[in-house]
Parts: C-alpha cells; structure tokens; sequence
C-alpha cells in the first residue's frame, strides 16, 4: 500500500490534493497536515512513498521542509512534490535546491497532475529498489577488497552480470573521475568512454559533492544529447559508494529514461489546452491566459477580450458537408491569424466561436485600439474562403469586452463578451458590439420571457392568425398561411419574432410547432365545412425534423382535423431542406402522395441549389421579403426575384412574393410572372373571423365581378 503525506495549511486544498491522490491506485493511504511538524513527526515513524507540500506555511516554507524530510533516514528517496499559485522563479529554484524533485504552479489540470505524481511514486519505488541493489553490491565490493584480484575480477563480473538487469544506466566512479563500473545501459547509449564531455563534467560536479559531504542527492531531471543526436530527458540520483571503513571510494549514478514520459506529459499538456482541428488554443487555455493577463494588468496597462462567432455556419455546413465545414474553420483561423501581433492570442472556444485576447493596452485609448483590431477581422471576412473549389462566403459578429471596466473575472469577461457577441447577431448579423451594462438586463428579461412563455403554454395562450395570399392577376384569394401570435391577455399581442427565439433556446420549438401545425389543420377544416376551400400554409421548423417522423404527426394532425390534405401547404425553409436532404425528400414525397403541397420559405437566404430544388420536387417557393422590399428602388432586386421566378418557371413551380408592401411593387412582380402575392398592400393577418370577411370580399366579389 502506498502512502501519501500531504501538507498544507488551507484545508480546501489538502481536500483537493486528497481527492487527487486517491486516484494514483487503487491501494493507497493519504495522511493531510495542516502545518509541517506534525507532518515531519509522522514521518519520521513512518516514510511515506510520496510528499506534495504548500511553499508558504506558517512555520516553515515548502523548502525547509523538503530539507528537514531529505535529512531524516531514507528521506533522500522520497518524492517530493511543491505546490505554488505564486509565478516567482526563485521559489521554484529555492525548492529545487533543497531537494524537491517536482515544482508545481496553480492551478494545473487535475488530470496533469495525477499523471505527474503517478509516475513519481512508480520513480520512487525503482529508485529503493536500485538503492537497495547498489548499497548490496557495495558491501560485497567492499569485502571483497581484501580477497586476491582474480576473485576481485570474478565479483567484478558477477556485479556487473547483476546491474546489466537493470532497467537504467548504473555507473560508478571513483575521485580521480575514473570509471569503476558501468552496466550494459550505460555502454549501449554513451559507449565505452563515455565521450558526452558536458554531461561528464556536470556529472563530475555533481560527483565531487557527494564526495565532499558523503550524502546522496535528491533524483533531478536532466536532459542529454546522446552520441547520436537524440535529446534524452533521465531522472538521476547519486550515491555514495563507502568502503567497510565507512569511506567513500565512489559515487554511484543511477539514470532512468524517462523520455517518453516527458513526450507524453508534453502532448497531454497540449492536447488539453489546444483544439484537435486548428490547432489553436481552447477555451481552458484562453481562461489560463486570461488570469494571467489579469495578475499582469496595471493602472496603466489593460486588455481586451473578444468573441467571435461565424454568421450561418451551420447552413454552409450542411450546404457544403461537413468536412468542408471544418476547411473553412481551419481556413478562417489562418486568416485571422494574420490579422494578430505578438500581444493578441486567437483561441477555438466552440464549434464556430473564436475568442481573442488582445493584451498591452493603454488605458486612454484601449476601446478604440480594440475596436480597430475587431474591424479588421470583421473586413477580412469580405474576401470569400476557397474551399474545395468553391467560394464560400460568410460573415463575423463580434463581442467585446474590456478589462477591468466590463469584468473583473475570467468568467465575468467571458460571459459579457458572449453577451456582446450574441447581441451583435441579433442585430442583423456582421457587426461589432462593445459590451454594456444593460445586456445582463436583457438576459433577465429573455429568462422571465421564457418563464411567461411556459406557462402561455399551459394556459393555451396561443393564437393563430392568417395571412391573405392573392393571385397576381385576378386579385381573388387563393390561400393563406398561418401566422403565430402569443395572446397573454385580452389587450396585448405579442408577435413571434420577440418569442420564438427564447423558445428555440429552451427547447420549446417543437412543443409550439406542434401546436400550431393542429390549430391551422382545424382552422383550414373548420373554412372547409362552411364551403370555403381556403389552402392554409404552415410553417415547420428545421428543429421538428431533427428528432420526429414529420410525416407522421401530420398525418396525425390532418387526421384529427378531417380537413382535406389538398388544403395544407407545408412551408419549409432552406435550412430545414439542407440539414437532412434525403429525410426531408422523403417525407416530402410521402405526404404529396396524399395531397399535401410543400413551398420553400424565404428562397434565396440559404445555400439551397437549382439541384436540391429539383430533387427534393417540392410544390412552390416563396420569394423572401427582403428581396421583395428593394423593388424597384434596386435593381438587384428584381434581379433576384426575375432569376428565382424564372427558376420556378422552369421547374413548373408555383411562385409566391411575400412582403409587399407598395402598388409598385406588385407590378414589377406581376409582370415579371410572379403566381402569388402576400403583403400588407393587400391586408396584416387576420383573427380567423375577419380573414372570412376578407375571404368574401375577395373571391365571391371578385368571381362575380369577373362574369
């Protein structure tokens, strides 16, 4: 069974590094002190097989009670780890000194840790079995001394045959630096003479102390080029070789290879603290530096935090594929990259969230000098990212925050960043927002918003409104789509674009769509049993399909309803379409079996193409608003809505505008062949008995009027 003391007088971190320790095995004892003289009173009863001391105590620092273990018998092999939250190079130096054989700095990776000191106690343990090898083969050196020299050279072969087993290299030397013995180990990497001069002379050095005062030295780590070029890192002890007078005639060297601990160590060091694909480092990483930064910063120097988070990643990821997803993260950290001098740091923090830290500030202008930085990462997005032969365009919103002003906390300027980052999307996407105060109001306000809504839910204060859509040449009405409104009370009407965002963010999205998907299939056969054949459009969120059989649950809607399946007219958007093409055909394909239409949402906004369109054989496409709102003040836009109606055109597809707003507006559209228009020029969205009076007014009115 090992056992482990540990030493420290703030006793949250003896129950740390207790709970740590009790993952080095399986069997093991840990013993925690708060000062050091208890410590040392148990230890000299009983030798642990592992030390981890605090550096400042009370009574004595980690230091002297590193020197009072390695003066008691049999401390010299006890592994001694030194723990710090203090960055003073002297400590660390002071502790090695005195015979620490590991210095540690707080925080560390807890994983880090139980490796470090795991392999300390595996260390330990061969060091008293090679002590216990080495001081027998002293003895049977020293009384063979006095036997004829071809008995010597017999002991000498038979001690040489034992330490060949040996699992390091074992030398001995005597004070002229002359070798007495040197196992197999040894020859293999050095050869016969040993020819490293400036590990020879360090050696010798070291050599000449155990001469001086016959004690053995703490185990060290050193790093050596052997002959053949190869950096090697060993764990070394020294011990003196003493004669049956008690003299010292020797020194003996014991040299583990520990080199492919240290590679591991090294790459689990940087596996936790850099993200696999762009090799940058991680959140955890970008939170050490952030204390750092903080402990650095002064009155007159501070720094500045940023978030940024890609614009639609995930729909050129499904546009694209995924692989081409992570190119253009590999890409996009390259380019910002450039963008950085030495007192920045880029880091991955999420799937499409980059994080920089931007040091060295000066106080009286650090806003604007960080503001530029942040511009000219924003601008760089401008230029499109090739990958895998295509031009993949996107767009950065970007968070600031400013130390000590917006945080005073790693976590404070982390969250306020994020703040300030998701702000600037919901601004429109391509931006740069500074952090202020009044954010934290409004994630109050989204938290009680979502706590409203739940229980808008459970009062079945939801309510459906419909949009007229007409026919561009006739002006009758041939459809609607139904619109969602949250109806708290009698008096107020909250529209979706202030709800639905909270509801995607709690996981609400399916239980609404749910919901609306029945009460449109019950209004659409409600119209029906009154005569009036109204088709009624439904939106689908991409978040129902991710985890439900879509077809299903509207089979199911339609079935509770009794209304015609010809009457539904399922509106999805591009995003929907791209994240699971081939589900989404077919399901698609089922429900027009039965009569069901499909219209694609805000065309033009997405990453969809003529051959998604063409496969997936949807029903219609609905040209969006924005594009609609810049007839015919811009050309583009009639640009695009020409090029998505020809597309239609081409592929027999029936063409809806929505947002139109002006008699201008519907003409370009008219006459460029849009089928269908939607828009307050014709009417808002009407509570289901007013859409009947409209519903009047323009069909039976208008077929009257025709004949």
């Amino acid at each position: 069974m090992a056992f482990v003391v540990i030493v420290d007088d703030r006793a949250t971190n003896r129950s740390i590094f207790s709970r740590l320790a009790s993952f080095l095995d399986d069997n093991i004892e840990v013993e925690a002190f708060a000062t050091p003289d208890p410590a040392l009173k148990a230890i000299s009863s009983k030798m642990p097989d592992l030390v981890i001391t605090d550096y400042k105590m009370p009574q004595m620092t980690g230091a002297a009670f590193t020197q009072q273990i390695r003066s008691l018998p049999n401390g010299v092999d006890v592994p001694i780890i030194v723990i710090t939250a203090y960055d003073d190079r002297a400590f660390r130096l002071e502790a090695l000194e005195a015979g620490a054989t590991d210095f540690v700095q707080t925080p560390i990776d807890h994983q880090e840790f139980i490796t470090r000191a795991r392999n300390l106690l595996k260390i330990g343990s061969r060091q008293k079995q090679i002590r216990i090898r080495a001081n027998a083969l002293a003895e049977e050196l020293a009384g063979i001394e006095q036997e004829r020299q071809e008995l010597l050279r017999n002991s000498r072969d038979r001690l040489a045959q034992v330490i060949d087993t040996v699992p390091a290299m074992v030398s001995a030397y005597d004070r002229r630096g002359d070798c007495i013995f040197a196992n197999a180990e040894h020859i293999t990497i050095f050869g016969d003479d040993d020819g490293n001069h400036t590990a020879s002379m360090r050696s010798r050095q070291l050599d000449a102390r155990v001469f001086a005062n016959g004690l053995p030295l703490p185990a060290f780590e050193e790093e050596i080029i052997d002959p053949t070029g190869i950096r090697r890192v060993f764990l070394t002890s020294k011990a003196p070789l003493k004669s049956v007078e008690n003299d010292v005639t020797g020194v003996l060297t014991t040299s583990l290879d520990i080199t492919e601990r240290k590679r591991a160590e090294d790459h689990l060091h940087y596996v936790a603290h850099h993200d696999a694909l762009t090799q940058l480092p991680n959140r955890h990483a970008l939170t050490l530096r952030l204390e750092e930064a903080i402990a650095r910063s002064s009155d007159r120097l501070v720094f500045a935090l940023h978030f940024l988070n890609l614009d639609r990643f995930k729909s050129v990821s499904h546009a694209f594929g995924y692989d081409n997803g992570d190119h253009l993260l590999s890409a996009v950290a390259k380019r910002m990259q450039t963008f950085l001098t030495n007192g920045e740091i880029l880091a991955r923090i999420g799937a499409d969230e980059f994080g920089i830290l931007q040091i060295g500030l000066a106080v009286d202008n650090a806003s604007d000098v960080a503001f530029t930085v942040a511009e000219s990462i924003r601008k760089s997005f401008e230029m499109p990212f090739p990958i895998a032969g295509q031009s993949i365009h996107t767009s950065v919103s970007i968070g600031t925050a400013l130390f000590p002003q917006d945080g005073s906390t790693p976590s404070a300027l982390m969250q306020h960043a994020d703040l300030a980052m998701y702000r600037a999307k919901s601004l429109g996407r391509n931006r740069i927002y500074r952090f202020e105060p009044t954010l934290q109001s409004a994630v109050r306000k989204s938290a009680q918003l979502e706590i409203d809504l739940r229980a808008g839910l459970r009062r079945n204060e939801l309510v459906m409104h419909y949009q007229p859509q007409i026919d561009a040449r006739s002006q009758r009405m041939v459809g609607v789509e139904a619109l969602l409104r949250w109806g708290p009370d009698a008096h107020t009407l909250i529209y979706p674009d202030h709800f639905l965002p909270v509801a995607e963010e709690a996981g609400l999205m399916t239980e609404i769509n749910l919901w609306v998907l029945d009460a449109a299939c019950r209004q659409a056969a409600e119209w029906e049993k009154k005569g009036l054949a109204i088709r009624v459009g439904i939106n689908l969120s991409a978040s129902l399909f991710r985890s439900n059989d879509v077809a299903e649950l509207v089979r199911a809607a339609i079935a509770r309803s009794g209304v015609s399946p010809r009457l539904i007219d399922l509106e999805l958007t591009e995003t929907t379409l791209l994240e699971d093409h081939e589900a989404a055909r077919r399901q698609i394909m089922t429900l027009q079996q039965q009569g069901v239409t499909f219209c694609v949402d805000d065309f033009g906004t997405g990453y969809a193409s003529f051959d998604y369109i063409e496969r997936l054989r949807v029903d219609g496409l609905k040209i969006d608003q924005g594009f609609v709102h810049s007839i015919p003040s811009r050309p583009e836009g009639i640009a695009i809505a020409r090029a998505i109606i020809g597309l239609g055109r081409g592929l027999g597809l029936r063409i809806i505008a929505e947002g139109v707003e002006t008699p201008q507006q519907m003409a370009v559209l008219r006459d460029e062949g849009c089928d269908e228009l939607q828009g307050y020029l014709f009417s808002r969205a009407l509570p289901p008995s007013e859409l009947e009076t409209f519903y009047a007014s323009h069909f039976v009115g208008r077929m009257a009027g025709s004949g």
